[in-house]
């Protein structure tokens, strides 16, 4: 099943679903900040940590949309799958898709060793995760962000911004680091991808990140969206 799975060409495993599941998530994520910009923000209130929850998901399902964009999964319409990728990308505090693109394939390429962009060495989660961070964020993120902040206090409280607009995204890439990049690929792995898998549970895999706390079986079927990654694990 291994063998089968590796065997298929990038690309071959796409359902028309997944422009219907990108969109999904992208008018979520924008419907939903919309929402909690204009939720009053009150510390006492529990809601107000639901709605940070909430944002945080959907920032990282932002992100995995764009992910499965550079693996060409969202569409099979080559130009609709990478502008797809490209918005989700962008809307994520302003990556971008072109850039994460080559990085990306090369973590699939050279994963765990030293021409791996995501892999660091000591195994320690803070030298690791900073060196993600500073791989990935550039100046230019920085100033269209504040360029952005600066326009959107002018129409929004400043407390609902920080609350529901960057503090998800900053824990988005908590999220995005522990479970899909620390957790499977740190210490040593009796495979050719270097890489660990969580055990099946489909409701946790889901909130963690999207399944892929299910990693092996990404890079065993790189082509399999992230909804369907679920499956490949009963398979695989």
């Amino acid at each position: 099943m291994i063998a089968a799975l590796q065997k298929q060409k990038l690309g071959s495993n796409i359902d028309p679903k997944g422009v219907l599941v990108a969109m999904t998530i992208i008018l979520s994520w924008f419907s939903s900040l919309i929402f909690w910009l204009h939720f009053p923000v009150v510390f006492s209130n529990p809601v107000v940590y639901v709605g940070v929850l909430l944002q945080t998901h959907l920032y990282t399902g932002l992100f995995i949309t764009a992910h499965d964009a550079m693996h060409g999964v969202v569409s099979s319409n080559k130009k609709l799958n990478h502008a797809l990728g490209w918005l989700a990308a962008l809307l994520f505090s302003y990556n971008f898709y072109w850039r994460l693109f080559p990085e990306h394939h090369k973590h699939h390429r050279h994963v765990a060793t030293a021409e791996d962009p995501d892999y660091h060495v000591s195994n320690r989660f803070l030298p690791w995760y900073l060196k993600f961070i500073f791989h990935y964020v550039n100046i230019w993120q920085v100033i269209l962000m504040a360029v952005t902040y600066n326009l959107l206090k002018l129409v929004f409280p400043v407390s609902n911004l920080i609350v529901f607009w960057m503090l998800p995204a900053v824990l988005s890439t908590l999220q995005l680091f522990y479970f899909g990049t620390y957790l499977p690929h740190k210490g040593s792995h009796d495979n050719k991808h270097h890489s660990g898998t969580m055990a099946a549970n489909h409701f946790w895999a889901f909130l963690s990140c999207y399944f892929f706390g299910y990693h092996l079986e990404h890079h065993e079927a790189p082509n399999t969206p992230w909804w369907r990654l679920w499956k490949t694990k009963k398979e695989i």
